[in-house]
């Protein structure tokens, strides 16, 4: 019975299955698949020949900012078509400077006596050179540096020293300057002005001198008069001027 039941539900399971369509089964359509173009550079179909490739590159900024002129142009009088043809010009320019200044030396320059005559005898003669720069770094002292203990004072090496005293300031304390009863002395007292216990004495000022008010105009003293040269009741000479 079990067996049965089991046939019978798989006969049921196959008569429910659905039939497939055989067109479902076949490969991708020919659209599916796409060649290499033939056009341009990138992704070009290697079996076919590529021919050569140009770009327009970018305008440059000069060529787009600069304003050329239009077909008027002024061709001088002297230019032609086969070159330029009149009388020849010249111009005058300043002097240049040169770039290196040359020192030449004059005759007063050179000492001929210095000089020793060639292929002749001499005495010899010797230089004083400088000092180099390693001796300046020597770090063995002179002779000069080292200096021996002094013997004045306490602070002898290996020498018996002598009894040293020293001189300290006089103390405030104890001295004979010393104030115990700390009273004022009389220079402390300022002196009492006469007029605070005495009759006061009369008072005066001196003031600027006052002038009283006149003419401030400059006139002329005796010193700038010339009567002498007045000639206006006497006959005088004849003077002639130019």
């Amino acid at each position: 019975m079990a067996q049965q039941n089991k046939a019978n539900k798989e006969d049921r399971d196959e008569s429910q299955k659905e039939v497939e369509i055989g067109a479902k089964c076949r490969g991708p359509g020919p659209a599916k698949y796409l060649l290499p173009g033939t056009i341009g550079v990138k992704g070009h179909d290697i079996r076919k020949h590529r021919c050569p490739a140009f770009s327009f590159g970018q305008r440059h900024k000069e060529f787009s900012s600069s304003i050329s002129p239009g077909p008027k142009y002024m061709f001088t009088a002297y230019v032609t078509r086969n070159g330029r043809e009149a009388a020849p010009a010249f111009s005058l320019y300043s002097r240049t400077t040169d770039k290196v200044n040359l020192y030449t030396p004059g005759p007063g320059q050179y000492s001929p006596e210095k000089f020793h005559p060639p292929h002749e005898r001499s005495e010899p003669s010797f230089t004083f050179g400088k000092r180099t720069k390693i001796l300046f770094k020597d770090p063995t002292p002179s002779p000069n540096s080292y200096s021996l203990p002094p013997l004045i004072g306490p602070k002898g090496v290996n020498k018996a020293s002598a009894p040293a005293y020293s001189l300290s300031g006089r103390s405030g304390i104890g001295g004979f300057s010393e104030d115990l009863k700390k009273t004022p002395g009389p220079g402390t007292y300022e002196v009492t002005h006469p007029n605070t216990s005495r009759k006061r004495m009369p008072a005066y000022t001196m003031n600027g001198r006052n002038y009283m008010p006149t003419d401030t105009t400059l006139k002329p003293g005796p010193g700038q008069h010339s009567p002498e040269k007045v000639g206006l009741h006497n006959l005088g000479l004849t003077v002639v001027s130019i």
